[in-house]
């Protein structure tokens, strides 16, 4: 147990060619004369079960070799533990996975393996925020899930349900990424919401909306994850030829010029009505929401290693 505490716990949750990434890693490990244990995820699902091994086995510091959804796993395996517990954790991130947008806001970078590891080996550590979404699930049992990154309801989200239908199909990620955006275009693409932000109550269709502590894949650009606030991006329908538009000033980061989005900083931000719609939080789907839910902000909560 003590010599757990001078060593890094790595969650390696594989991609693409899995080996040949593992072994580079250990390589620049190893010649950085870093003490680790290495234990790999079979499958989305023993995401949880091995952080929650690595946090009972006294790692304090925990390194996930992945993206934004296994980052989501660790810090919700984290929000578990005592407050005592999770004070004396660090958690580090290479990132790995098909979404890496927290990662990239700290200019972690997939292709920057030796900066990556150098970083986190002086161990800096910020204090960042955690979102919180509180819902009820299909047994109508009050849930609640963490993010570090964003919540999206509707269109968004619901491009996440379509790409893991394709990928059961297809296999392939790239393919099924493809496909879900072609197949949105005969989709429907507004929910009927009732939201409620700070004194303004939304009461109308809308396309999607994200909720970001972090850079929400482009949609809360502004957001800082440790400014103890929530940014809010509602999208309002629009034309073909806008919502086109409106993914240039995404990908060029001005998603917020766009005459569709309307824009909010919060503290607390209440659905009271999300008709059909989809919710995804990190990039994980986690289905339809039923009844009202709350998406909340807790401020400095988790210990980050950040870049110097």
């Amino acid at each position: 147990m003590e010599n757990c505490k001078s060593k890094w716990g790595i969650l390696y949750c594989p991609k693409g060619n899995s080996r040949k990434q593992r072994e580079k890693i250990q390589y620049v490990l190893d010649q950085r004369a870093i003490e680790y244990d290495f234990v790999q995820s079979e499958s989305t699902d023993s995401v949880e079960r091995l952080v929650n091994m690595l946090i009972n086995n006294g790692y304090k510091t925990i390194i996930v070799v992945g993206g934004d959804s296994a980052l989501n796993d660790a810090v919700n395996c984290l929000m578990q533990q005592d407050r005592e517990v999770r004070d004396s954790i660090a958690l580090g991130v290479i990132p790995n996975g098909v979404m890496n947008d927290f990662a990239r806001y700290w200019d972690f970078k997939e292709g920057n393996l030796e900066q990556t590891i150098d970083w986190l080996k002086k161990h800096r550590v910020r204090k960042v925020d955690l979102g919180c979404l509180h819902y009820h699930n299909k047994e109508g049992v009050e849930c609640k899930r963490y993010f570090l990154n964003c919540v999206n309801v509707g269109l968004i989200a619901d491009v996440m349900n379509l790409r893991r239908q394709t990928r059961s199909l297809l296999g392939s990620r790239t393919l099924s990424f493809i496909v879900s955006i072609f197949l949105m275009i005969f989709h429907r693409m507004d929910y009927k919401m009732r939201i409620r932000i700070n004194s303004d109550v939304i009461e109308r269709k809308v396309m999607t909306m994200c909720v970001g502590s972090g850079p929400g894949y482009g949609q809360t650009p502004s957001a800082v994850p440790y400014s103890g606030l929530l940014d809010v991006s509602v999208v309002c329908p629009a034309e073909m030829t806008q919502i086109f538009a409106g993914l240039w000033l995404l990908v060029t980061g001005r998603f917020l010029n766009h005459r569709s989005v309307h824009p909010y900083r919060t503290r607390e931000v209440m659905i009271e009505e999300a008709q059909h719609a989809f919710v995804g939080v990190d990039g994980r789907l986690i289905g339809r929401l039923d009844g009202s839910s709350r998406i909340s902000i807790q401020p400095e909560v988790i210990n980050f290693l950040i870049p110097e």
